[in-house]
């Protein structure tokens, strides 16, 4: 079995990118519990939807930021094939 340098780059890059698509379980997660939380503060407060709405959209985009590099890095490792 003979395996060049090439060979070996281009499998390091897709372990690389199937470990950076895994970056996308934090934030589905932290997403997931900030709507429930969320949901909860509404039941107890109806007449603060609004912020409370606001206020979580706004965390649940700066979560997603972390789920989008992740899947950036993994396009980049699987489509940018380097010293090929």
């Amino acid at each position: 079995m003979n395996i060049t340098g090439t060979d070996l780059i281009l499998a390091c890059s897709a372990i690389g990118a199937g470990l950076a698509v895994i970056a996308g379980i934090g934030p589905g997660i932290g997403q997931g519990i900030a709507a429930g939380h969320a949901a909860a503060a509404v039941g107890r407060n109806p007449g603060a939807k609004g912020d409370i709405m606001s206020t979580m959209l706004l965390g649940q985009a700066v979560a997603e930021t972390t789920g989008l590099y992740g899947l950036l890095v993994a396009m980049l490792l699987l489509f940018v094939k380097p010293l090929v």
